[in-house]
């Protein structure tokens, strides 16, 4: 197993990496299947209909993260990263009309959203809570093809063969240098080695890409992260999904950047530079606006926040300390996802939030000059501090919580590097029985609180 930090660090678009990108995804997962005629050899007729079923999690809130919209467009021949959002409703009102999707390379097949798109709140499938089926069909109705995906959190998608793989992998297995399995193994290499977390993820990434593609991709994640606080914080009005939800980043930003110029002191300065940048991110994010999975859509404004928030207050913040920023992250995130989950429907809120505020804290303590004791001390104090959370989105939309909840995942993430600063790196709880801590109580915690919106703030909120 090798998690690269571009496969932690995903262009895409909202609101959902596992609802949205996750779905368009394995949608052209089954075309590519098709393309390849992977159906009986007996057989001779070709497919002419196709149908999908959405499963667990992905039926329960599909609606209000888009699901739906996302396999039409990856029926369409859409991809999450390169799909023109100003178009997408377009190409879903034709299909809609027409009955019929045309990906490129394809003959049209029939596909009537209303009628061959199921959301399927009965039947779970069983290896993730949410679950994808594809079934292609001849003229006469005859099933040729069925194949079953799992959205299993930060864009990623994988068959139940590839779930079971990616669960018992190691490290170990992958031809790298320094192959670490979990923050154990990863403090002992950069100990033997001498090496930052940041060069140790660089030397297992330079294994596959030259420096300078590196580089030029690392740039390109931060460009996205960047244009994303930037578009958040020029709109305004409501957000779509009928919650009424009301952007709030342009204002405050507007209130922030006239006491910046006017010099004025302002004790809550920080945590409010911090959560503006977050919230315009993650609003981006609920309009369906591009975004970076950060470990995933709806964490997707901490890490941004905390990295513009470390140019804006920090001027020794270069391309150099942005790229080893990202690279630590990444190997922190690695390691949560190998060991745990990053998927809130698997594990709640602690996966996503949780996870990138880890992220964020180790990725800001190391460009502030921490060893890896500290950068690993770090990611543990600001993990420690959202065990427990639940996901329970208001009308399944990525807004209540979600916003705000960036917001504070971010003040905790610069908290828990100042904390760990302080110190020498030496601490009573390890990352790595912090993450396994999560893993239990996820298992744990009732579905109702893992993205399905039938617990907490979703039922107690009028959904209005």
């Amino acid at each position: 197993m090798f998690l690269s930090v571009f496969d932690v660090f995903k262009i895409g678009i909202g609101p959902s990496s596992s609802h949205t990108m996750g779905p368009m995804t394995a949608a052209r997962r089954f075309l590519d299947d098709l393309a390849a005629g992977n159906w009986p050899r007996a057989a001779r007729a070709r497919p002419a209909a196709i149908t999908a079923s959405l499963h667990g999690s992905l039926a329960f809130t599909g609606i209000g993260h888009g699901s739906d919209r996302a396999v039409i467009l990856g029926l369409a021949g859409e991809d999450p990263r390169t799909v023109d959002p100003d178009a997408m409703d377009h190409i879903i009102a034709e299909i809609r009309q027409t009955g019929r999707v045309s990906p490129p390379g394809h003959p049209a097949y029939r596909f009537r959203p209303a009628v061959d798109l199921v959301f399927d709140k009965q039947t779970p499938l069983p290896g993730h809570p949410n679950g994808l089926q594809f079934c292609a069909f001849d003229s006469d109705g005859q099933l040729l093809l069925r194949r079953i995906y799992y959205s299993i959190g930060g864009g990623f998608v994988v068959t139940a063969e590839e779930l079971d793989a990616v669960r018992s992998a190691s490290p170990a297995e992958a031809d790298v240098p320094w192959p670490f399995a979990d923050a154990r193994e990863m403090l002992e290499m950069a100990k033997r080695s001498g090496l930052s977390i940041a060069a140790m993820k660089r030397a297992n990434e330079e294994a596959r890409l030259s420096r300078s593609r590196l580089d030029r991709q690392l740039d390109e994640i931060w460009q996205t992260m960047s244009g994303c606080i930037d578009r958040g914080l020029d709109q305004r009005g409501e957000l779509p999904g009928g919650l009424k939800v009301k952007r709030r980043a342009a204002a405050i930003h507007a209130t922030l950047q006239d006491k910046w110029q006017r010099n004025e002191i302002d004790p809550l300065a920080a945590n409010d530079w911090l959560s503006v940048f977050a919230m315009a991110v993650n609003e981006e994010n609920a309009a369906g606006g591009r975004v970076v999975t950060a470990p995933t859509n709806g964490a997707a404004g901490v890490i941004p926040a905390v990295m513009r928030y470390a140019i804006q207050f920090n001027a020794g913040t270069g391309d150099t300390a942005i790229r080893d920023f990202l690279l630590t992250a990444a190997a922190i995130g690695g390691i949560i996802k190998h060991r745990a989950s990053i998927s809130g429907a698997e594990v709640g809120c602690q996966g996503e939030v949780g996870s990138a505020s880890a992220m964020a804290a180790a990725g800001l303590c190391a460009i502030l000059g921490g060893t890896p004791e500290q950068v690993e001390n770090a990611a543990e104090i600001a993990l420690e501090h959202h065990l427990g959370m639940t996901c329970d989105p208001v009308g399944g939309l990525v807004q209540i919580p979600c916003i705000e909840r960036n917001a504070f995942g971010a003040v905790k993430a610069v908290t828990a590097a100042s904390l760990a600063l302080k110190g020498d790196g030496t601490h009573a709880v390890p990352l790595d029985a912090c993450v396994e801590t999560m893993r239990q109580t996820g298992q744990d915690m009732n579905e109702k609180y893992k993205e399905t919106s039938l617990g907490g703030l979703a039922v107690n909120v009028v959904a209005c």
